[in-house]
């Protein structure tokens, strides 16, 4: 019986994306779409990248927001090594295309249906071990006048 829960256990974990994934590759799977996928255009592009990505996984709520970057997971890796704020928060040196899923509606029950925006921003990342484990947000270039 305890040899059979923990085959169910595992494989409930890979459906999942959990078996064997670093937080790295997490943040790359659900963050990272460079080059943007073609062929998806507007809102189509969340629902389908948001379930292709696992970010929303069957059986779950769906997820309130997410965002896709569409530059190289090595410039991302690179904001780990610029100076941190006091959150311990760091801000790519440049704007980069990025694409903002935001849940359409206040049911979070499947199916999701997301409303696409596309940005030009700063990516704020936490990082662990130089790497970019988690997406923080993202903020708009500050422009002087």
């Amino acid at each position: 019986m305890a040899s059979w829960m923990l085959c169910v256990a595992l494989v409930l974990a890979a459906v999942a994306g959990a078996v064997g994934e670093s937080r790295y590759e997490k943040f790359l799977r659900q963050h990272v779409d460079n080059p943007r996928t073609p062929g998806l255009t507007g809102n189509r592009y969340c629902g389908i990248m948001m379930a292709r990505r696992q970010v929303t996984a069957p059986g779950r709520p769906c997820k309130p927001s997410n965002t896709f970057v569409h530059a190289p997971a090595e410039d991302l890796v690179a904001t780990c090594t610029r100076p941190a704020d006091t959150m311990g928060i760091h801000s790519t040196s440049t704007a980069m295309d990025i694409t903002a899923c935001r849940l359409r509606g206040g049911d979070t029950r499947p199916p999701c249906n997301y409303r696409a925006r596309q940005l030009h921003h700063h990516v704020r990342v936490s990082c662990l071990d130089g790497l970019p484990v988690h997406l923080a947000g993202t903020h708009a270039a500050v422009t002087e006048s």
